[in-house]
C-alpha cells in the first residue's frame, strides 16, 4: 500500500528532476561563456564545454542543438525581457516611447536574469567576443532581423496596423535596431567595458533618435 509519504516523494520528484535538470543546463552555459571568453568561440569545442561539467557530449545536446546555441542562450534570455517590456507598455504611449522605455526600464531586471546564470561581467566579455567573431557577428545580426520582425510585428499589434501593409511598424524597428547596433560598436570598440558604460552608452544613442531623424543637423 502507498504510504503518504512516498505518495509525496513521487510528486515532488519530478519538480527535483527539474531543477537537477536546469542546474546541469546552467552548468552547461557557465561553462561555455567562460571558455569562449578565454579561448575565442574557435578554439572552444563542444567536448571542451562537456568536460568542464564532467557530462557527456550527448548530454549536452539534450540542452543545446550546438555550440552556437549555447552561446547565445544569455542574449535570448536578455531578448526575451524586451519583447515581454515592450508587450506590457502602457496603451496610448507612442511607439517609439514604447521601444526606449522598454529597453531602458528592463535594464535592471535583465541584469538580475543575467546574475542568476553566470556573472555579468563575464557576459559583458563574451558579448565583446561575438563582436569580433565573423561567425558570431552574423549570428547575432541574423538574430537581430528575427527579434526587429517580432517587435515589428507586436508594435503593428498595439496601433491597429497591418504589419505587411504598413511599413512604419517595420520601419520603426530598423531604426531602433540601428541605433541599439551603433551603441553596441561603439561599447565595444571603447575601453570601458562595463554594464554601466553600456548603459550610458544605450541612452545617449536612444535620445538622439528623434534629433537625428527630423532635425536639421547645420548649425552654421
Amino acid at each position: 500500500m502507498e504510504t503518504v509519504g512516498t505518495a509525496v516523494g513521487a510528486l515532488s520528484r519530478p519538480g527535483l528532476r527539474e531543477r537537477k535538470k536546469q542546474r546541469t543546463r546552467d552548468a552547461l552555459v557557465r561553462a561555455a561563456l567562460e571558455l569562449i571568453a578565454t579561448r575565442g568561440y574557435e578554439g572552444t569545442t563542444v567536448d571542451d564545454i562537456a568536460a568542464a561539467v564532467d557530462v557527456s557530449q550527448r548530454t549536452f545536446f539534450r540542452y543545446f542543438a550546438s555550440k552556437e546555441d549555447v552561446a547565445f542562450f544569455v542574449p535570448r534570455l536578455a531578448e526575451a525581457h524586451v519583447v515581454d517590456a515592450v508587450r506590457a507598455r502602457p496603451p496610448g504611449e507612442a511607439p517609439l516611447d514604447v521601444l526606449r522605455r522598454a529597453v531602458l526600464d528592463s535594464w535592471d531586471g535583465i541584469n538580475e536574469a543575467v546574475e542568476q546564470l553566470v556573472p555579468l561581467e563575464l557576459h559583458m566579455r563574451v558579448y565583446r567576443v561575438i563582436e569580433s567573431t565573423p561567425a558570431l557577428l552574423a549570428a547575432h545580426l541574423r538574430r537581430a532581423t528575427e527579434l526587429e520582425e517580432e517587435l515589428a510585428r507586436i508594435i503593428a499589434e498595439r496601433e491597429g496596423v497591418d504589419v505587411d501593409a504598413d511599413p512604419r511598424p517595420r520601419i520603426l524597428v530598423a531604426a531602433f535596431g540601428g541605433v541599439v547596433r551603433v551603441a553596441e560598436r561603439r561599447w565595444s570598440a571603447g575601453d570601458d567595458l562595463s554594464v554601466t558604460a553600456m548603459r550610458d552608452l544605450m541612452t545617449t544613442c536612444l535620445d538622439h533618435v528623434g534629433p537625428a531623424l527630423a532635425g536639421n543637423w547645420r548649425t552654421d
